[in-house]
């Protein structure tokens, strides 16, 4: 049996495999203090990591974290957010659609200085550093994978965590062929190890699906599910797979992860074909397919009652914006 560690990184993964990023940034920032940086139209997922600090973190909703050095904050879903020196310092710029202005002043551009690739501010011997990794993310899959994230969760340093940052610290300055591929898979690695750091407190407020990858059958259910979507499961099949009885195992998996096994099935299914059909120009009936539907009719119907609309339609609409 797998251990829950590797369960979680395989789901995980596939979910952020198949989420739709369009941009995935790493910036480097140094500001002597006081220094307080407001983003107001931030990505859907945000990882910042303070290099020397310390500094806080401030929601849009009021909420706050202290970050020390070498934590990893992740910030999920929050269009607006200040990172600051201290708690107290009152906000000095605003990034806007990519660029820096004085807070108060209206389009006042700030000063943005290049220190080095991906590198801006100010450096003195005092100065704070923050590496800052964005993901611009839409689609489907998408949406279920920031629904699944906290929306500030902190990480606090440790063994794991330090040497990805340090690595991804280290590229971050190179400017080489390849780099933003090597940026974006550090990205991954380290935003992947500190969620399984977040999920290893054991904190009771955690949510359902930590504690269903943490679950030693549960996690190995949700693997095989994200591993073959397209099988014919039935609960039998799955239970059968995993050594328990089919009442058991139904209810263990829906106390766990809060929904019955085939519903949390067709829900990833149907995730899965609005994105193939929005992005690629796979027919229909190949899609159906794929998520496990060998007749294009019964799939259409199983589509239109989970997205309250036609293949063929959504096909035609925008990704929604994930919130």
């Amino acid at each position: 049996m797998r251990a829950s560690t590797v369960r979680a990184v395989d789901v995980l993964s596939d979910l952020l495999f198949r989420a739709q990023a369009n941009d995935a940034q790493v910036r480097q920032l140094i500001h002597p203090p006081p220094w307080s940086m407001t983003y107001a139209d931030a990505p859907s997922l945000t990882l910042v990591a303070i290099l020397r600090g310390p500094a806080t973190v401030r929601l849009g909703t009021g909420a706050t974290a202290p970050l020390d050095a070498g934590d990893v904050a992740l910030i999920s879903r929050e269009a607006r957010y200040t990172i600051s020196d201290s708690p107290d310092t009152p906000e000095q710029y605003v990034i806007h659609s990519g660029r820096k202005y004085l807070a108060g002043e209206g389009d006042v551009p700030a000063d943005h200085a290049g220190l080095a690739a991906r590198t801006y501010g100010a450096d003195s011997s005092g100065a704070s550093i923050m590496l800052r990794g964005a993901y611009d993310l839409g689609g489907d899959v998408a949406a279920r994978l920031l629904e699944m994230l906290p929306r500030l969760a902190v990480v606090p340093t440790g063994p794991r965590t330090a040497p990805v940052l340090e690595l991804l610290t280290r590229e971050a300055r190179l400017s080489e062929p390849g780099q933003d591929a090597v940026l974006r898979r550090l990205l991954d690695l380290l935003l992947v190890i500190a969620l399984r750091e977040w999920c290893a407190r054991g904190d009771a407020a955690l949510p359902p699906w930590c504690r269903a990858l943490a679950d030693p059958v549960i996690g190995d259910a949700l693997h095989l599910l994200h591993e073959r979507p397209e099988h014919p499961w039935t609960v039998g099949a799955l239970a059968a797979e995993l050594g328990m009885s089919r009442a058991m195992f139904a209810a263990r998996f829906t106390a766990t992860v809060g929904e019955p096994p085939i519903s949390y099935l067709t829900n990833w299914r149907m995730t899965i074909a609005a994105d193939m059909l929005r992005t690629t120009d796979t027919p229909i009936a190949a899609v159906a397919k794929t998520v496990g539907y060998q007749d294009p009719f019964a799939f259409s119907v199983a589509f239109k009652r989970h997205h309250k609309t036609t293949p063929s339609t959504c096909r035609r609409t925008p990704h929604p914006t994930p919130s």
